[in-house]
């Protein structure tokens, strides 16, 4: 069988969900409307982050510095036992929290180094951000998308050829006429 005839079987015999899902009417239109929701989001954010740029002082005192840092840290420790369950027990929820874990570390990388004293404590957060958050959050950023990508081209979604920006996300569009449990939204059905 050639790649795509076996994509194509692949397909066909793919196991559906149980239980109701939504028409691809209404799936569109939820997606039409996140995008909205992502954009206007970005819209109010430009205006806001030059605002902040313009008129927060250099200097400024925070108050609960210590339950910051020790929360920001738990979450991220919590992030990473999550990520090594996942991939220990290898569930498909490794994916999102190790990108989420990754965020995390780029993160934490960010406010070390821009929140450090000059000298050694500079020093050591560039060095900490270098070698240690920066390299690790890259390996739990691109390893979870490399193994999504190759999920994809071993069930026969994708050919081996495409590049992980351009894998499509799988929309149940031949769905309905396998599972009759289609749910109109709109009507309640």
């Amino acid at each position: 069988m050639t790649p795509s005839e076996r994509r194509e079987l692949v397909q066909r015999l793919a196991l559906t969900p149980r239980g109701p899902i939504l028409n691809p009417q209404t799936m569109q239109r939820i997606r039409k409307w996140r995008l909205v929701l992502i954009l206007l989001a970005v819209a109010v954010l430009i205006p806001w982050t030059v605002y902040l740029g313009n008129t927060l002082p250099d200097h400024y005192v925070a108050r609960n510095w210590v339950a910051t840092w020790v929360g920001f840290d738990s979450l991220l420790l919590a992030m990473l036992v999550a990520t090594a369950i996942a991939g220990w027990r290898r569930r498909q929820l490794l994916f999102p929290f190790a990108f989420a874990t990754g965020v995390l570390l780029i993160c934490d990388a960010w406010f070390d180094v821009m929140t450090s004293q000059r000298g050694d404590d500079l020093l050591q957060a560039i060095l900490s951000a270098a070698f240690l958050e920066l390299p690790l959050a890259f390996v739990l950023i691109a390893g979870p998308l490399r193994l999504m990508r190759y999920v994809a081209i071993r069930h026969g979604l994708i050919d081996p050829d495409v590049r992980m920006w351009r894998v499509p996300i799988p929309m149940p569009e031949l769905w309905p006429d396998r599972n009759p449990q289609v749910v109109d939204q709109d009507s309640g059905l």
